[in-house]
């Protein structure tokens, strides 16, 4: 599809065929975007989100504009242009994340309008690997069972307050939060070590393309800490999500947090980028 580039575009189904070279890029740093893309296609009303483009039959960057904003490519002129829509759009998101190079440029332009925000992470180190852990694995993480669910939640929300400062249970009681942990137990991308009713150690694949998958939601009892329960339950994941979901296993992390760095590089995760969020 033939059209000018000047001002960000709600890109269509007869765009993916130009929108796939860009994914395809940096399969890691684009996963998220590649994962919703792939199992729903650019229909705003099945993907949950928009998608803009800036250019023409040949893409030169792409947005994905729903709970999140996440840019995919960082050519300045295409930058300028998504900040412009969502300016004019109003702030729908919680976040603005991806390639910390693209989110800086995006928040420049948008501080003025959507400031201040709750917080900004501006280094995440990236992570990936393609090759089996070089630790073992914990073999009690396995894959939850729907009948585990309500052992599930409460770990998830825990995790979610830790990480993020503010609860993902909103105003509906945690029916939303609660669906959407279903869906990834359902999907056969949450993992555990369960003992006697109480979770240890768990982790989710949060997205999962058919390049790339990206593991979230990495937590451990606080009252386990310090056991290594952290790096061979991700090595538990790792492993497995290369055995049966995509070829590369990636996550990120905040910078500060010296602990975990160390658990992913002990279990052969390095480093292939930076990403950055901003929260609201």
């Amino acid at each position: 599809m033939l059209r000018l580039g000047g001002a960000a575009r709600l890109l269509t189904g007869a765009d993916l065929p130009a929108l796939r070279p860009l994914l395809e890029r940096d399969p890691v740093a684009h996963c998220f975007v590649a994962s919703r893309v792939e199992a729903a296609g650019l229909d705003p009303w099945r993907l949950g989100a928009e998608l803009w483009g800036y250019g023409g039959s040949r893409l030169e960057a792409a947005c994905f504009a729903g709970a999140n904003l996440v840019p995919v490519g960082d050519a300045p002129a295409a930058l300028s242009a998504f900040a412009d829509r969502a300016r004019r759009q109003g702030r729908r998101c919680s976040s603005i994340v991806g390639p910390a190079h693209a989110v800086a440029r995006l928040w420049e332009r948008l501080e003025p309008h959507w400031g201040p925000a709750r917080e900004v992470r501006a280094s995440q180190p990236l992570l990936a690997t393609s090759v089996p852990p070089v630790v073992e694995g914990d073999p009690r993480v396995r894959r939850v069972s729907i009948a585990e669910l309500d052992i599930l939640v409460p770990a998830c929300v825990a995790m979610f307050t830790e990480e993020v400062g503010t609860s993902p249970l909103g105003n509906d009681n945690g029916a939303a939060y609660r669906a959407r942990v279903r869906d990834l137990v359902l999907a056969g991308r949450a993992f555990a070590r369960i003992e006697n009713g109480r979770v240890l150690f768990k982790a989710e694949l949060g997205a999962v393309s058919v390049r790339a998958c990206q593991i979230q939601g990495v937590w451990v009892d606080p009252e386990h800490r310090g056991r290594g329960l952290g790096t061979v339950g991700t090595a538990a994941v790792v492993a497995e999500a290369l055995r049966s979901v995509a070829p590369t296993v990636s996550l990120y992390v905040n910078d500060y947090n010296l602990p975990a760095r160390r658990a992913y590089e002990r279990v052969g995760l390095g480093n292939v980028g930076t990403f950055a969020s901003v929260l609201f």
